[in-house]
């Protein structure tokens, strides 16, 4: 049996309970835009980046006009309105010192943009203890194409048999071509 060397995680839903603010802020976006789309409905897609979520949602294509606009608005929406909301989950510190005391290599892998990451990680207390990050602008795509992690691996300098990804049930990944 290979040793799990390494651990990549994921930050919305695993290290901070912050899906429903994502959610309601891509909804505020899309609404201010004219685009009515159900909060449900993007709630069961959080995970993935504005890159795969707005063609889902909108049929936009996030590097279009209205795809860049709505996706700087739903970042300004997220951080002044709904990050004071996000708290961390139960036991996130906890966890993360368990497993750098166990000499696991950390990384986080995210598709979040750099700037929320680092709040993230602020609230969730982890911040100095997981300096390895992935983020959306490590990746030419975002989940669940499996970009991002790949780019985690690469940079653990480990194979994927190496390592264990730790995400909230409703986080999907693609996984690398090499674990096929």
């Amino acid at each position: 049996m290979t040793q799990i060397r390494g651990v990549i995680l994921d930050v919305d839903g695993t290290l901070v309970d912050s899906n429903s603010a994502h959610a309601r802020a891509w909804a505020d976006a899309l609404h201010e835009y004219g685009f009515a789309v159900d909060e449900q409905r993007i709630r069961r897609l959080i995970g993935m980046g504005g890159d795969n979520l707005l063609p889902e949602v909108a049929n936009l294509d996030k590097d279009s006009e209205p795809g860049s606009q709505i996706s700087r608005r739903r970042s300004e929406i997220f951080k002044t309105k709904y990050l004071a909301q996000v708290q961390p989950l139960p036991g996130t510190r906890e966890l993360v010192e368990h497993l750098r005391n166990d000499q696991r290599q950390l990384i986080i892998a995210s598709s979040a943009q750099a700037d929320e990451l680092e709040q993230l990680l602020r609230i969730a207390e982890v911040g100095e203890l997981l300096p390895e990050r992935t983020s959306a602008e490590d990746a030419a795509h975002s989940k669940p194409e499996p970009d991002i992690i790949q780019v985690a691996l690469d940079k653990l300098g480990l194979p994927a048999d190496q390592a264990l990804i730790l995400a909230t049930r409703r986080t999907t990944f693609r996984l690398p071509a090499k674990l096929g």
